[in-house]
């Protein structure tokens, strides 16, 4: 469950900054800020908890183990870039978005299948 928690934060985040990008309304990015950090939240210790499964019971598949830091990377990233001054923020932050929410969205696939038990989807 935890595995598809970021997706849907990290897609609002993708469409908070690209409104900014529109409007450039600062508030837009407090929005993604926030989204971004949450994504974090549920993304972290979903890693955890899949490196702790691999070490255990080798159970968990290692491309959604290698998808999930990728995803962490990403918004780790993004929310770095968001930490900066507003105008610095555009257009990476959009970018770094965009490639955030398609990240976390095959990783909430690929978790959410039984692909990470060993099983073909």
């Amino acid at each position: 469950m935890l595995a598809g928690a970021p997706f849907p934060l990290t897609l609002g985040a993708m469409f908070s900054d690209w409104a900014y990008s529109s409007t450039y309304q600062i508030q837009w990015l407090n929005f993604s800020d926030w989204l971004i950090a949450g994504s974090l939240v549920f993304a972290v210790p979903a890693l955890l908890w899949s490196l702790f499964g691999l070490l255990v019971r080798q159970g968990t598949g290692k491309l959604f183990i290698l998808m999930l830091a990728a995803a962490v990377f990403v918004n780790f990233l993004n929310a770095l870039t968001h930490a900066k001054d507003a105008y610095a923020t555009m257009p990476a932050g959009l970018i770094l978005s965009v490639i955030g929410a398609v990240v976390t969205l095959f990783t909430g696939w690929i978790g959410l299948s039984g692909y990470r038990r060993g099983r073909a989807a």
